[in-house]
């Protein structure tokens, strides 16, 4: 299994490099066609053309940009993440300052889709009430269907307006009080996790009532076997790769949700630092975040691929057809 590992990680690396090259290209250009010049910002109100011009030729914004990327590319290869045109400061730093408040977030957000997902998806996949299937789609859908930003309004309202039970704005770190921290945490990972919830849960429910039409449920049932059992060792067994894949797919809509999420609850994660990098204008901390967001995709697939292989045995590495 090692040695296939290897292996498979190997094939992957071409496809891998691909995607990460392509992406940097995007994560360069895509701030610089946005409306808008760092160094109008820079040069406060009021500017010259003549301020402009200067601040331009400092920054360096006046060279080709093909000169431009190449030397962003050079410094991403020996550890440099680039200085932040307005706060005057590395981008790592500033990613590190706040990297541990949107990794706690993710992190709890991705154990509540995991939990609720397949929870909902198993009931709703297993029940023989047609009532109850019907109750399970028009929930999972409704999940499906209101926008994070909605449901963590709603969750304000209930829980930190009229009941006063947990807070709605600001943040504690979980490793220097868990306590307080997952407090502060539990209103927004519900608000990030409850839409991607309901995709995991449609996508396993829709996998196991296709899974209860195949020959060897039927046999089983013919040897006179348990609902039950039949449910846990050959319905859900053979269902869980949808899942994993469904799960390893909505790791990208959670790190979109961040974004809007750090800001209603007020968390001062990467979320807040891009847009306001897109409010600056700075493109040395946008384009950098942009790549680090696909490269956590990119790690996501191939990890969901490994789950894959290791759930199923009939399934090979680089090789699901």
């Amino acid at each position: 299994m090692a040695v296939e590992m290897i292996r498979f990680l190997i094939r992957k690396l071409p496809s891998v490099a691909f995607v990460l090259l392509t992406s940097s290209v995007v994560a360069f250009a895509l701030p610089r066609l946005a409306p808008g010049n760092v160094a109008v910002t820079l040069a406060g109100t009021d500017p010259t053309a003549a301020n402009i011009a200067a601040i331009r030729r400092q920054l360096g914004l006046d060279r080709p940009l093909v000169v431009q990327y190449w030397e962003w590319m050079s410094g991403l290869f020996h550890g440099d993440l680039g200085q932040s045109y307005l706060l005057h400061r590395s981008v790592a730093s500033l990613i590190g300052d706040r990297l541990e408040s949107t990794v706690e977030l993710a992190v709890f957000a991705t154990l509540l889709v995991v939990v609720i997902g397949t929870t909902l998806g198993v009931l709703a996949g297993s029940t023989r009430r047609w009532w109850a299937r019907a109750a399970f789609d028009v929930g999972n859908s409704v999940l499906v269907a209101v926008p994070s930003f909605l449901t963590a309004l709603a969750l304000i309202l209930v829980f930190g307006v009229y009941h006063r039970w947990l807070p709605v704005s600001g943040e504690v770190s979980v490793l220097h009080d868990p306590a307080i921290g997952i407090q502060y945490l539990v209103l927004p990972a519900v608000a990030l996790a409850l839409s991607p919830a309901g995709g995991v849960a449609r996508l396993l429910q829709t996998e196991m009532a296709r899974v209860r039409n195949e020959d060897f449920v039927d046999l089983a049932l013919a040897k006179g076997a348990s609902p039950g059992r039949i449910t846990l060792r050959h319905v859900l067994r053979n269902s869980f790769g949808t899942a994993v894949v469904a799960i390893g797919l909505e790791i990208g809509t959670l790190l979109a949700g961040a974004v809007v999420i750090e800001a209603v609850f007020n968390r001062n994660g990467l979320g807040q630092l891009a847009v306001s990098s897109v409010q600056s204008r700075d493109f040395t901390v946008l384009q950098v975040l942009i790549l680090g967001v696909v490269c956590v995709a990119v790690i996501c697939q191939i990890v969901t691929e490994i789950i894959l292989a290791a759930l199923d045995p009939k399934i090979r590495l680089g090789d699901q057809r």
